[in-house]
Parts: C-alpha cells; structure tokens; sequence
C-alpha cells in the first residue's frame, strides 16, 4: 500500500513549489523581481491546476485544449510581449521565459504550442502595419483565434532560404504555390503566417503574408502521428492558386527572410524555456522517487551514485536557466551578440534538458517506461525540442561562424 500511495503521488499534478519543499538551489523564483514572481507564481499555479491533470489524456487522446489556452489568455499568456494597445501584455522577454517555463511543468506539448502561437502574434504586432496590427492581434492575444508559423517545407527545413512556396503578384494579390510541412496546429488553426517567395532565389526573395482559415486554395495535409507534442496537431499546409491580398504582407517584399530569422530568435529562447520547465518537473518526479522507492532494503535515495547523478541534474538545469535568462536579456536589449547567445542557450538548454527528463526516466526503473508516470511524457515531448526552430546542429554552425568571423 505504501508504494501504491507513493505511485500516486508520483502521477499526481505537480505541486505548487511552496508545498513540495523545493531546495533553494534550483528554485527557479531566484533573481527575480517581486513583480516576476509574482507572474510566475500565476503561470505555475495555472500549470497546476488546468494542465498537469490533463496532460496525459491530451496526450494519449491527441486533444488540443482551446478551452484550457483560452483561460490561460485570461491571465495574459496569449500575447505576451505584445504590445498592450492591441491586447498584449507587453513583457519583457526575460518574463516571458518565466512564464513558459513555469507552464510547461504542467504540459509541456501545449505550452510550445503557446511559444509559437505567442510568437506569430508578435511578428504581426512587429512587423505588420496599425491595420494589420489592429486586425489580427486582439484576436490572437485573446486566443479567440490561433496561429501557425509556416517556414518549413518537404525540401527545405534547416536551409530555410531556399524554400519554394512561391507568391505571384496579380494586382492587389499574391497568388500562392507549394506547400509547409510540420506545422503546429495546421489545420486547427486561424491565422497563418506564411514564409514566401516573391522574388529570386535565395533570402532577398522571401515576403512574409497573413493567412486565414477558409481563404480559398489553402487546405491542410492529414494528421501526423508524433513521438510527442500530441496536444497539438502537426499538418502540413498546402496552397493551391491560394488568393492572398496583397495588404496581407508584413512588411515590405524580400523582408521575409529577416522578419522569420527575427521571429526564431524569440522563438529559440521560448522552447528552451519549455525545456527549462520539463526538466525542473523531472528533478522533481526523480527527487520524490528516490525519496519513496527501496531497493535492497534502503531507500534509492541512499546509493551515493543515485545522489550524485541527481546533483548533475540540477546543476545542469541551473546552468541552462542561467543561460536561457541572458539570452532573453540579450534580445530585449536588442544587443548585437543576442541572435549567437539565443543559438547557444538553444543548444545548450534543449541538449541539456532532454539529458536531465532522461536521466530521470532511468532513475525511476521500468517505472519511467510506464505511461502512468509523467516522466516519460516529458522525454517525449521535449526530445523536438532539439530539432525545432532550428536544429541544434544548426545552432552549432550559427555559433561556430561568429567566433570564426569575431
């Protein structure tokens, strides 16, 4: 009965961090402004409640949970720095890592969605005229409606600036062609930005254009069956003679290449921050466990190698947040070493987080293999994590280029 209890307790929502006791050396409120903690407290106490008791049916029933996002846009977390005039809640960038990263102890496939879906709002906000800006955004921060972020496609992925999506000016119109693969919500979405090409080849062809569900020629591909990421459906998104007008580009034509390596920038530091999340859940789920498993007579916790590993965990959680968070600073300042530190903190975050979930699945034995443990949703869903928004060899290239151009 006492591993039955402890089993349970392991499955159950996270806690709050002021009911689990959390050691001081990890405690991700560190640092922060009252105001900070105060907004994290929010987002830890939603991923509690709203989230993390739901994370494994929406999981295994594929459910993307509007409702549940639309409260989450009740406390800010739709629009998160974009600007308030349009019903953003204008934060910092560092405050928006925060907030993911507390969400995502609660689910982390559905907070990455928010990442990207906060992220389109913000290239509207930032790049669209007072217009566009006024058309799409209070929408978007509301989540009444949902975005996707259409960069990749079938030949193109981490060589972006060769995409083949063409758009051919008629008139008012752009006429598009082609197709995106891999995209967050395709098909249960509203609102589309869209990477394109408008000129020759190369990054100086691309625009960017706004697209809406029902716009004629625009359909979606079917369902893809993922490892993870299952509260959010991934399509792919196809244009054929798909009528667009031409006061839906952001953005001037052949700004697009800049405006989505803009868009990653951000969006690098929000999955790493969803990574942060993960990992801290984890360190939990493996501390409790330690606590509660015997083996031999003693409690896990005793093995001195067991201790020794969990300190590797922490110390590497600390030392990606640590780096996400000067990343984050890096970008809101507009510095000019803020799209190499948002590479490096992508890379090191993501590698080191997928380490620390995995690490803590091993801990818990065949348990961790068992979908009635949190810990192997949180390995699966992370492990994109090292993929996405750019791969992390990628990242590699981006960081290795500048110390070599330095």
């Amino acid at each position: 009965m006492a591993w039955r209890a402890a089993r349970l307790r392991v499955t159950a929502p996270l806690l709050p961090l002021r009911q689990r006791g959390i050691a001081s050396c990890i405690d991700p409120s560190a640092g922060l402004t009252e105001e900070q903690k105060e907004f994290q407290k929010v987002a830890f106490d939603f991923a509690t409640k709203e989230m993390a008791p739901h994370m494994a049916e929406w999981d295994e029933k594929e459910i993307f949970p509007v409702e549940t996002m639309r409260k989450a846009a009740q406390l800010g977390f739709g629009g998160i720095y974009v600007k308030p005039d349009v019903g953003g809640s204008g934060l910092s960038r560092l405050d928006t890592s925060i907030i993911f990263e507390a969400l995502s102890t609660g689910c982390t496939s559905t907070t990455a969605y928010m990442s990207i879906h906060n992220m389109c709002a913000w290239m509207i906000d930032t790049f669209g005229n007072e217009e566009q800006r006024h058309r799409f955004c209070p929408s978007l921060c509301s989540m009444e409606k949902f975005a996707s972020y259409c960069l990749t496609e079938p030949g193109s992925g981490s060589d972006a600036a060769s995409l083949l999506t063409s758009a051919k000016r008629k008139g008012d119109t752009y006429v598009l062609n082609g197709s995106k693969a891999f995209i967050s919500g395709g098909g249960d979405t509203d609102v589309y930005v869209v990477m394109c090409r408008t000129g020759g080849p190369g990054p100086k062809g691309i625009s960017c254009v706004v697209l809406e569900k029902g716009t004629p020629g625009l359909s979606f591909g079917k369902k893809e069956k993922k490892v993870g990421w299952n509260s959010q459906p991934t399509r792919a998104v196809i244009f054929e003679d798909c009528v667009v007008p031409v006061g839906n580009r952001l953005g001037a034509e052949g700004q697009g290449f800049n405006i989505a390596m803009k868009g990653l920038n951000g969006g690098r530091i929000n999955i790493a921050s969803c990574s942060l999340g993960a990992a801290h859940a984890s360190v939990l789920l493996a501390q409790e466990h330690l606590t509660v498993r015997k083996q031999f007579g003693e409690p896990l916790a005793s093995n001195q190698y067991l201790q020794f590993r969990l300190a590797e965990m922490a110390t590497r959680l600390v030392a990606a947040r640590l780096m996400v968070r000067n990343a984050a600073r890096a970008l809101q300042d507009g510095r000019e070493d803020a799209a190499v530190l948002c590479s490096m903190a992508k890379l090191f975050a993501t590698d080191e987080c997928f380490a620390i979930c995995n690490q803590a699945l091993q801990m818990h034995g065949g348990y961790g293999y068992l979908k009635d443990y949190a810990v192997q949703q949180f390995v699966r869903d992370i492990r994109v994590h090292q993929i996405l928004e750019g791969t992390n060899e990628v990242m590699r290239m981006i960081v290795a280029r500048n110390l070599l151009q330095g």
